[in-house]
């Protein structure tokens, strides 16, 4: 990465400086699996309380989701659905789902932005909160499949002694997943830029 364009005001910049901008952004680009996975990593040993650390409990939600069959995209947002814990502290899942919004359809988005609420259920009622504000949503159409990925992959992911399998199972699959975006304001360029 040594190209760089010459203007001091955005307004000023000419299609060469875009080719070299977008020349860049091409190689930084494929390596966001990885700095998703090295963030990812920061979640090891950060415990907060919890049985197992945050680390352990992405990878336990991810494996369930994995074993029960689910398709590549949605084992990403299971495994991926509490990154945001490091940046986010008040609001996590908006953080993770930022970060999967290009690679996921809709569903899986909002199940992702959602499932504090959801999962809140569970606990919100301990901290003198309303365990049912996820009743807010109710008709809407990813309310169902919100409600059963907190029952079935994030509720039951803080056991200690539960099958966890290791990262390396993942790589491949958040790889796939992120390859190429489905929902951005730049993918008729990257296509674009792709195909030549």
């Amino acid at each position: 990465m040594n190209a760089r364009a010459h203007f001091t005001r955005m307004q000023d910049s000419t299609q060469p400086d875009w080719q070299i901008i977008g020349g860049e952004f091409m190689q930084f680009a494929k390596a966001l699996p990885d700095r998703v996975l090295a963030h990812l990593k920061l979640l090891d040993g950060d415990y907060g309380g919890f049985p197992v650390d945050r680390y352990t409990h992405c990878l336990q939600t991810a494996t369930r989701a994995l074993k029960d069959g689910r398709d590549d995209e949605y084992v990403v947002c299971a495994l991926l659905h509490d990154i945001g814990d490091t940046l986010g502290s008040y609001n996590h899942p908006d953080i993770a789902a930022a970060i999967l919004k290009p690679f996921v359809s809709e569903s899986n988005h909002w199940m992702v932005q959602n499932h504090g609420i959801f999962q809140g259920y569970n606990f919100f009622h301990h901290l003198g909160m309303n365990r049912n504000m996820r009743d807010a949503f109710k008709g809407h159409a990813h309310y169902a499949q919100t409600e059963e990925f907190v029952a079935l992959y994030d509720d039951p992911a803080f056991d200690a002694k539960a099958e966890t399998l290791p990262i390396s199972e993942f790589e491949p699959i958040v790889r796939r997943v992120m390859a190429q975006p489905k929902n951005s304001i730049y993918k008729a360029a990257l296509d674009a830029q792709t195909a030549s």
